[in-house]
Formats: C-alpha cells, structure tokens, sequence
C-alpha cells in the first residue's frame, strides 16, 4: 500500500477489541522505529513515549475515570463513564510525552530562537504521533487520539514513574478495530489548498 492510500487509512477508530494482529515484541518495533525516524527541530529528539499493556493500560483508565468524576456533573457522568470504559477494553494505550530538559537546553544554546522551541517540540511530537498511527494503521491496528492531560499528569507521572522533565501531549488506546467507520466529509480544496507562481 503506498504512503497516501496508509494516509487515507488512517482514522479515529473508537470501537476497539482487546486484540492485536501483530506479537508485542513486533508492536514495539513499529514504535520504536517511529520514534527514531520521525523529524524533530534541530534533530532534538526531544519525544518520549511509554507502551501501556494489559494492568497498566487499564490503571490508566481507571484514573482517568477517577480524575474525571470530581470534575463532571453527576448526573452527566454516564456519557464519560462509557467513552473512558470503551478505551479500557482496548489492546493497550501508547503515552506521548516532550521532555522539558530537552527544549529547555536548545533555548540555552540558540537563544535567538528560545520564543519558538516550545512550539517547535509540539510539531516534532505531533509528527511522531502521526507516523506511530499510520504506522498503526499499516499493521491493522486501530486507534484514536487523545487528550485527557493535564487532568491526569499527576497521577499518570506517580503510577508509572514517569520524569518530572516529561510534558504528557497525548493519549493514544488501541486494538483491533470492530466497528464500522462513519462518513468522513471533507472542506473543499479550494479552501485549504492554493498554488501560487
């Protein structure tokens, strides 16, 4: 399949069985080779991500839910009860993270640019995001992508010890995809796209 139909492929995949077409150590591998070849700015390799499976990728959940409980009204919880529960049944979730110290210290050597390396370690982790979902997608692995941080950065970092330097980004359940995907519409070219010579 080439890179633009992989693209194409590429979906938020909600309904999800806690099953995967691939072995765990074949998983990583896809990961791992994502976090090395994506771009970052200045080369800073500045991304960090941590594979949750099986009791720690349903502690995270069962946080999540917790965290959200204090801030959801009662009687609208039910909604959020169900969507967090649906991730829970998932194969595993897979923690994006930009470590400060990094971006920190390319503020210190290239002062010039110090107002933008933020941003830029931002983009670097949304290309790594990217290329570990299509990559995903290649193996026939579904998923979605979340943000429940920083509801749940305190407790997430204490559980799984993750650094002080570590900035969570996103959240990211999946598994092997069993429902059907909705219409996707799409804003016209014209808008979003222009050549100029």
């Amino acid at each position: 399949m080439s890179f633009l139909e992989l693209i194409k492929q590429r979906r938020s995949r909600y309904e999800l069985s806690h099953k995967i077409p691939v072995t765990t150590e074949e998983l990583e591998r896809i990961i791992k080779n994502c976090i090395q070849y994506a771009p970052s700015s200045f080369n800073s390799q500045s991304g960090r991500v941590v594979l949750l499976l099986e009791t720690a990728h349903r502690l995270l959940w069962d946080l999540t839910l917790e965290s959200l409980r204090s801030l959801v009204p009662a009687d609208q919880f039910e909604p959020t009860k169900e969507k967090i529960n649906s991730f829970s049944k998932a194969y595993g979730t897979i923690l994006f993270y930009e470590d400060q110290n990094t971006v920190f210290e390319l503020k210190e050597k290239f002062p010039l640019y110090k107002d933008y390396f933020s941003m830029w370690s931002q983009h670097s982790n949304a290309m790594l995001q990217f290329s570990v979902w299509v990559a995903l997608a290649e193996a026939g692995i579904g998923a979605s992508l979340q943000h429940y941080n920083p509801i749940i950065d305190e407790e997430v970092a204490a559980a799984f010890h993750i650094p002080k330097t570590w900035k969570m980004m996103a959240q990211m359940p999946f598994g092997k995809s069993v429902g059907t995907d909705p219409e996707k519409t799409f804003l016209p070219m014209s808008v979003r796209f222009r050549t100029e010579k």
